[in-house]
């Protein structure tokens, strides 16, 4: 469920060398020992961290009838050795897709759109966009190649990470090539697909998607330190971000990469605070109407044991939401309807460890210890 996954298939993988992790002091708490649930997830986060090369990462969890479990482990930049904090932003990548595709399903409440609507009718130059409906497109299931897939525009953007993108210079880079599968067919997870939801929003509402998506979506929803930048932007304070998608395969620091190339599919920023609240909006639905909601939760199976993909939202064995990722930076912000728990996870690296993603291996070893019943994975 990457942004850039796939860039790591044009350029060569490199080694991840960081600092040595260094956990945050947090306070004292009762049950908080070796034996206790909280100290079990510290020392799994730990463990994690030092084996995964991961510099710095904040974690929210939180369960009614358990103690909020809060904590920030590490650096928010390596060569300071300064600590990462629980009130710092972070770019959140794919987990873009969510307020995107909010966005569009207010417009099909508002009977604007309908799902069932071919791109073609928005959107012009669309290979076989008469067949291809804004629901596959949103539960990538439309078989369109993505633009990050595709290797020449690897090149141009790791050559110049600065670059301020269109969405119009970002889509033929996947128009270039066949459509993987007939519409519906399969499942293949594209940022072409988003691209042309965010333009879809745009035509419909004659406006910026960053503007709808703030007047919408964040308003209403109480995020207030969640915004979708129109270039570089990145409001302080934040940590450095470190990445080894490069043309070398060396470590750089992404922090100021311009996240325009992601738009619609993974250019946004936001908090723990606001991603605690956007992970029950978003599974529940408080800004749609049931109806749509309910087509939202409309899963399917992807290939992946325990996972499915609904419109622009996963289920990872019970765990609804969303990951995210992008060079510098990864986040999984999901919530588990059955135990009314959230869960969010943010951290300053993408770089993968024996080829898994860092905020997986995260995610994964905190619920095996929290909910052993419902391990996202």
């Amino acid at each position: 469920m990457r942004t850039l996954s796939p860039l790591r298939r044009a350029v060569a993988a490199g080694a991840l060398v960081l600092a040595a992790v260094v956990p945050t002091a947090v306070p004292a708490q009762a049950g908080s020992g070796a034996s206790g649930l909280p100290g079990r997830l510290d020392a799994a986060i730990r463990q994690t961290m030092d084996e995964a090369g991961i510099p710095g990462v904040v974690v929210g969890l939180w369960r009614p009838g358990h103690p909020d479990y809060v904590r920030s482990f590490g650096v928010a930049d390596t060569t300071t050795g300064a600590p990462i904090a629980d009130y710092m932003n972070f770019r959140i990548g794919s987990e873009t897709k969510t307020f995107t595709v909010t966005a569009l399903l207010q417009l099909v409440d508002d009977c604007l759109v309908g799902l069932d609507d071919p791109i073609a009718k928005y959107v012009d130059g669309v290979r076989d966009g008469e067949n291809i409906t804004l629901r596959q497109l949103a539960g990538m299931r439309s078989g369109l190649f993505s633009y990050s897939e595709d290797a020449d525009f690897a090149t141009a953007l790791l050559s110049d990470p600065e670059r301020q993108w269109t969405p119009e210079e970002l889509l033929p880079y996947g128009m270039k090539h066949e459509n993987k599968f007939p519409p519906g067919a399969a499942f293949d997870y594209s940022n072409s697909n988003l691209v042309l939801l965010g333009l879809v929003v745009e035509k419909v509402t004659g406006r910026k998607l960053a503007d709808v998506i703030h007047d919408r979506v964040l308003r209403p929803g109480r995020l207030h330190r969640t915004l979708f930048p129109t270039g570089a932007e990145f409001p302080s304070p934040h940590p450095r971000g470190y990445t080894n998608q490069t043309l070398t395969g060396e470590t750089a620091d992404a922090t100021d990469w311009n996240p325009s190339w992601g738009w619609a599919a993974g250019a946004m920023i936001s908090n723990l605070r606001d991603l605690r609240v956007w992970a029950k909006d978003l599974a529940t639905g408080t800004l749609l109407s049931p109806a749509t909601q309910a087509e939202r939760l409309t899963m399917q199976p992807i290939g992946v044991p325990g996972t499915s993909y609904g419109l622009g939202i996963f289920d990872s064995n019970g765990w609804i939401g969303h990951n995210g990722s992008l060079p510098g930076y990864e986040s999984v912000t999901v919530y588990l309807p059955e135990e009314d728990a959230t869960l969010v996870v943010l951290l300053n690296t993408d770089s993968f460890h024996n080829g898994q993603e860092p905020s997986t291996l995260l995610a994964k070893a905190i619920t095996t210890i929290a909910t052993p019943g419902h391990i996202y994975d």
